[in-house]
């Protein structure tokens, strides 16, 4: 299983799609429903909001093994 930083890191690569645009923590908590605070917290603190990620999966259609898992 990947560490936060890892799953932080995949996420950007899924919201940024291929451009070169520079994805930023602030995308990934809005995509993820998640306060800019808390999600600063989350990251301070090393922990995986996995419940959000989950939901971030499902309301795209994507596999949580591709974010998790290598």
């Amino acid at each position: 299983m990947r560490d936060f930083r890892t799953i932080i890191e995949v996420l950007k690569e899924h919201i940024a799609n291929g451009s070169k645009a520079k994805v930023y923590d602030k995308d990934v908590a809005n995509l993820l429903n998640i306060s800019q605070s808390k999600f600063a917290t989350i990251k301070k603190r090393n922990s995986t909001p996995f419940v959000e990620i989950l939901e971030y999966c499902h309301q795209k259609g994507l596999c949580c093994n591709e974010i998790f898992f290598d």
